[in-house]
């Protein structure tokens, strides 16, 4: 069921990520904590920010004695988007400027129609898509000050498949679409790219307590390939994204899903 473990001694070097300086949501831990080990394995200055203080230090504590720059880890809660674009801004002056921003943090609890409340709706929104926009807004001053750089925003594989139990949290995946659209066009004279990562069920301990292993079977049958997407296949595309090998890809969305229809 497992995916054969994936040698990133024979990963893709980018050699135009070496010092950059990113900055990663939601990095402490699942998909984001092998993004932040990605750049960090770049030689990039990875900063992340998570609501999550003993992983995100954890996080740190594995990586530095093996890093050319040791990432950076600030507690932070994105939901609260006017603190978070004030830590970017400490996180900025931290790195010296910014190149590239991965909007990674999102919540997926599953819930039924029936029991989503206002607060809730707002709550969602504000966990799985405002502070993307924010956060966006946030870092392109600096991203214009270098001439230019790249945002990679977390999409989703559920709306596509119209999965159950997870309404709200679709529709805001679904706009993110829409945002990354609209952020390549505003930003693009400025060299700056704006793409949309769509990952389909990645195995990662959070979504390990929502498949039981005959659901995890069933998620591999409806693949065209075999094994078990894990982060560090996500943090392929997001490194290639960022890179400048891909400095005319923008405005699109990248599927990492192993062909699940």
């Amino acid at each position: 069921m497992n995916a054969e473990p994936r040698n990133t001694a024979q990963s893709a070097v980018y050699p135009s990520l070496r010092g950059r300086k990113v900055i990663v949501s939601g990095g402490a831990s699942g998909i984001g904590e092998g993004i932040v080990e990605g750049f960090v394995r770049q030689g990039a200055a990875v900063a992340f920010v998570d609501i999550m203080e003993e992983p995100g230090r954890e996080l740190v504590e594995r990586l530095a004695p093996d890093a050319e720059i040791a990432p950076h880890f600030v507690q932070c809660d994105i939901t609260d988007c006017d603190g978070y674009a004030a830590k970017i801004e400490d996180i900025v002056a931290h790195l010296g400027g910014c190149d590239v921003l991965v909007n990674n943090a999102a919540n997926d609890d599953r819930h039924s129609v029936e029991e989503v409340s206002s607060a809730y709706w707002d709550q969602s929104m504000a966990v799985n898509l405002k502070h993307q926009f924010f956060a966006a807004k946030a870092v392109v001053p600096h991203l214009r000050k270098n001439g230019g750089g790249s945002i990679v925003n977390m999409g989703s594989i559920s709306w596509h498949l119209g999965l159950p139990d997870l309404t709200i949290y679709q529709t805001a995946k679904a706009a993110i679409e829409g945002l990354t659209r609209s952020l390549a066009r505003e930003l693009g004279r400025d060299n700056i790219r704006v793409n949309t990562v769509i990952p389909g069920n990645v195995q990662t301990p959070r979504q390990m307590k929502w498949y039981t292993p005959e659901g995890e079977a069933e998620i591999v049958a409806a693949q065209c390939l075999d094994g078990r997407l894990q982060p560090v296949d996500i943090a392929a595309m997001i490194l290639f994204l960022a890179s400048d090998d891909a400095r005319y890809c923008t405005a699109h969305n990248y599927w990492v899903d192993g062909g699940w229809r």
